[in-house]
């Protein structure tokens, strides 16, 4: 063979490469490496049980380990930030909540991401209510009630949180703003305190989640006036709603959905939603998923996560100003 003659297949082999190269790119199997699932919250709370309870299922099915890494602080900024930055190629992943994905943004004076541009949604989890209790000794046995006997008695009643900007806090001032009353809000540190509180009759009231308010509902230390979300809850059906005891679209609950940093190819998103939803939809997660009191999400879909998202948003960026709250 000849130089010429060798030269061009040399190139003709090179050329067929290099067309072959996107195509075999295109089909390198996903995912090529274990998953990291983060959570933005310390380990041990029901946010980080839920992420593992996905993580140990998914691990299976996309045959690469999910690996649950927590990246905790400023109220779930930290992590966010880093998945937020994170390259978008789907290795990276993110089990967030209300704070990060749509209050944090009202909330604190800088933050490094933004809810709605910086992530590429994959699911919607599912919510956990929040229910407002009241002390036993208060004399009110519905929501009506309740306004009613604040409205008499001015300056009388006041509710607990688990600190300035958080849901609990939140909740009381959209509460008040719909309900015409002036219902003190008193912060506390944690949940805890809050509930220790409330339960030795300091405080009047306070919005928390269902899971921690249901043993101390069934054993008659606190009273359950009503639900906080559009729906009622699976684990207090004869509870109702606050919406419908006469102030509808009053809904706040805790959400949980699972993104991506934004840019990641819809084929990746496509895979991992279908995956996700078909562990979502596992007679395992859901019983333990019930346990936790979590309601799940109807419409499972990127684009619903994406809409909820923005509507999120700007549901609390309303709530946030006029609670005064700003967090550095």
């Amino acid at each position: 063979m000849t130089p010429t003659l060798l030269r061009r297949r040399h190139f003709a082999l090179a050329a067929t490469a290099a067309a072959f190269l996107p195509r075999a790119f295109a089909q390198a199997p996903f995912p090529s490496k274990p998953v990291m699932l983060v959570v933005p919250f310390p380990p041990g709370g029901p946010t980080d049980a839920m992420a593992r309870t996905l993580a140990a299922e998914m691990s299976t099915r996309l045959g690469q380990p999910m690996v649950v890494e927590n990246r905790a602080g400023a109220g779930g900024n930290i992590g966010a930030e880093y998945v937020a930055r994170a390259e978008a190629d789907g290795q990276t992943l993110m089990f967030g909540t209300s704070g990060p994905l749509a209050i944090n943004v009202s909330l604190y004076r800088r933050i490094g991401y933004d809810p709605v541009k910086s992530f590429a949604p994959v699911i919607q989890v599912g919510h956990l209510p929040n229910i407002l209790v009241v002390n036993p000794a208060l004399p009110a046995k519905d929501v009506k009630e309740l306004v009613a006997y604040a409205k008499a008695n001015p300056n009388k009643l006041s509710y607990a949180s688990s600190g300035n900007g958080a849901s609990s806090h939140l909740a009381g001032v959209l509460f008040n703003s719909m309900a015409g009353t002036e219902i003190l809000h008193v912060p506390y540190k944690g949940t805890g305190p809050a509930l220790n509180d409330l339960l030795g009759g300091q405080v009047s009231m306070t919005f928390t989640d269902i899971l921690t308010a249901l043993p101390y509902i069934k054993a008659g230390k606190l009273r359950a006036l009503g639900v906080a979300t559009a729906t009622r809850s699976r684990a207090l059906p004869e509870v109702p709603t606050i919406a419908e005891q006469g102030y509808k679209g009053y809904d706040v609950s805790v959400f949980f959905g699972i993104v991506a940093p934004s840019g990641t190819p819809a084929d990746r998103i496509a895979l991992l939603n279908r995956q996700f939803a078909e562990v979502l939809a596992s007679p395992k997660v859901k019983q333990s998923f019930d346990a936790q009191g979590l309601e799940p999400a109807p419409d499972t879909s990127p684009q619903q996560l994406a809409r909820f998202i923005a509507a999120e948003t700007a549901k609390w960026k309303g709530v946030v100003a006029q609670s005064g709250a700003q967090l550095d």
